[in-house]
């Protein structure tokens, strides 16, 4: 578990911006998501923008960190 850890964190510092623009990518593609009426729960929930503003957050913080 330690060594999952540990490459984990020398991919992120090596990537710093990752996590957030995999956020904002997030966050786009729940803007797309409002456009199609036939997604239901997925479109309604906005599942899609917590997570990436959940996502661009943690990644902003864990690169400061790194």
């Amino acid at each position: 578990m330690l060594k999952m850890l540990n490459r984990i964190a020398d991919f992120l510092a090596h990537n710093r911006g990752l996590l957030t623009l995999i956020g904002i990518g997030l966050i786009l593609s729940n803007l797309l998501l409002q456009f199609f009426p036939t997604l239901g729960w997925l479109r309604e929930s906005n599942l899609l923008l917590h997570l990436g503003i959940v996502l661009g957050l943690a990644g902003i913080l864990i690169a400061n960190a790194l």
